[in-house]
C-alpha cells in the first residue's frame, strides 16, 4: 500500500498545483531559478502561468528549439548517465544528427534517475542511471541536441509485480511472455496515470518530447484473452468485441496522456509496430495506426527491415533495406494523408545486425545499409527518424543530411 499511497498523494499535489496560484511560491521558485541550472532540479519548474486558454503552463528553465527535421539516435539510461555521454553527444555533434532518444522508464519499468523529491511514486524504483539529470539537459542545451524522454507503458515487469491486480495472471502467477517480460493491464487508468505521471517528471525536468513505447497489449494476446484474468476497467460493460475493446482501450490511453500534457508544452510521440499501417487493425495487440495517429504530433514506426516476414514483395527483406523502407514509406504517406490533421512522421531505422535470422536471410548492417534506409526516406519526402541500437552502437561515416 505504501507504493499506492505515494502515487495517490503525488496526483493529489500535483492537482493542487494545477489549480491554485500562490504569489509567494512563484517567487520563490523565481529566486532559485535566477542562480542557474546547479541549484537543484526544483529550479527547472520556472514558474506556472496560466495561457490564454486558462489552462496553466510550467516553463522550464531550458530552451531548446526544434531542429529542422529530428535525427536521431537511443540511449540506454546507463549511456546517458555514463562515461558513453559525451562520447555519443561528440558523435552527434560532429555529424548531422541532431536528436537523443533518452530511457526515462525502461523496458523492465526502471525509472533511470533518482527523484529528487524522496516521497515521489516513483522513489521506491528508480535506478541511479542518471545521476545528474540536469547537467545532462544542460549539456544537450548547450550543444542544442533535442531531448525526447523515451517512457515504456505498459511492458512492465515491475509494476507487474507489486501490482498484480494491474497486470495479467495465469494460474495465480504473473503471466510472462518467452523472454521473461510481464505486461500491465492497458484497460487500467490506474495504469494511464502511472505512466503519464512518470512523463509529467520529465517534461518537468526539461525534456521537449514525451516518448510512449510499448502502447499495446502483449503480442499474440488474443490467442490467450479467455485464459488469463484480467480485468476490463471501464470496458467491461461496453458492447464492442473484445478486439474493438483492446483499440479502444489504446487509442483512449494516448489522447488522454497527450491532453494531461498539454500544460507542460512538449510534444507527444508513441512508437508503433511497422506492420500496424499494413492493416485495418493489428488484433491482438490493439494498435490501429490511423486512430493512434490522430492523437499524436510524432508518430514513430519501427519499420526494421528485419522485423518483416515476406512483406511488399520482398521475400527476405532484411536483404533488402532500401526497397523495404521505401515501400512502407509510400503505404504510410498514404495512410497519413488520409487524416485531417497528420502527425510528422519520424520512423525507427535498424542500425544493428539480426543474426538470429539464420544464415542467408540477414545482412551485416554497417555504412551502406543504414544509409540505404535513410535515403529511402528521404526520396519519398521524410526527413525526420530515429536511429535504434539497443548497445548504442552506431555505425559510423553515414551520410545524415536531409
Amino acid at each position: 500500500m505504501k507504493f499506492l499511497n505515494k502515487m495517490l498523494i503525488s496526483s493529489v499535489a500535483l492537482a493542487s498545483s494545477l489549480t491554485a496560484i500562490n504569489p509567494s511560491v512563484l517567487a520563490e521558485t523565481d529566486s532559485k531559478v535566477k542562480s542557474g541550472h546547479q541549484t537543484s532540479q526544483l529550479a527547472l519548474t520556472k514558474k506556472v502561468l496560466p495561457d490564454k486558454m486558462d489552462r496553466f503552463k510550467y516553463e522550464t528553465n531550458f530552451t531548446f528549439k526544434y531542429p529542422d527535421a529530428v535525427r536521431g539516435i537511443y540511449l540506454t539510461g546507463n549511456s546517458a548517465g555514463g562515461q558513453k555521454f559525451d562520447k555519443l553527444l561528440n558523435y552527434v555533434e560532429k555529424t548531422e544528427l541532431n536528436a537523443m532518444v533518452i530511457d526515462i522508464k525502461d523496458d523492465w519499468g526502471n525509472i533511470t534517475y533518482t527523484p529528487e523529491d524522496p516521497d515521489s511514486p516513483y522513489a521506491d524504483i528508480a535506478k541511479n542511471y542518471i545521476s545528474e539529470p540536469v547537467e545532462m539537459l544542460s549539456k544537450l542545451e548547450e550543444k542544442q541536441v533535442y531531448p525526447i524522454a523515451r517512457v515504456v507503458v505498459f511492458k512492465d515487469s515491475i509494476l507487474s509485480k507489486q501490482k498484480p491486480e494491474w497486470s495479467f495472471v495465469d494460474n495465480g502467477e504473473i503471466w510472462k511472455n518467452g523472454r521473461g517480460e510481464s505486461f500491465v493491464n492497458p484497460f487500467m487508468k490506474e495504469v494511464w496515470d502511472y505512466n503519464i505521471g512518470v512523463a509529467i517528471e520529465a517534461a518537468k525536468m526539461g525534456f521537449q518530447e514525451i516518448q510512449f513505447d510499448y502502447v499495446r497489449f502483449p503480442e499474440g494476446f488474443e490467442k490467450r484473452e479467455d485464459s488469463l484474468k484480467y480485468s476490463m476497467g471501464e470496458y467491461k460493460g461496453t458492447s464492442t468485441n473484445h478486439t474493438q475493446k483492446r483499440v479502444q482501450a489504446v487509442t483512449d490511453f494516448v489522447a488522454y496522456a497527450r491532453e494531461k500534457l498539454k500544460p507542460y508544452d512538449v510534444k507527444v510521440s508513441v512508437d508503433i509496430f511497422g506492420y500496424a499501417a499494413t492493416l485495418p487493425e493489428a488484433p491482438g495487440i490493439g494498435q490501429n495506426f490511423s486512430k493512434i495517429s490522430e492523437n499524436v504530433d510524432v508518430i514513430s514506426s519501427m519499420i526494421y527491415p528485419s522485423h518483416w516476414t515476406s512483406y511488399f514483395g520482398i521475400t527476405k527483406p532484411d536483404l533488402e533495406p532500401y526497397k523495404l523502407v521505401s515501400a512502407y514509406a509510400k503505404l504510410e504517406k498514404e495512410k497519413l494523408g488520409e487524416l485531417k490533421t497528420p502527425p510528422t512522421s519520424r520512423p525507427w531505422l535498424q542500425d544493428f545486425t539480426a543474426a538470429y535470422l539464420g544464415k542467408g536471410n540477414y545482412l551485416k548492417y554497417g555504412k551502406s545499409e543504414v544509409q540505404a534506409q535513410i535515403d529511402a526516406l528521404n526520396k519519398n519526402g521524410v526527413n525526420e527518424y530515429l536511429l535504434w541500437n539497443a548497445a548504442n552502437n552506431y555505425t559510423q561515416g553515414v551520410d545524415y543530411k536531409p
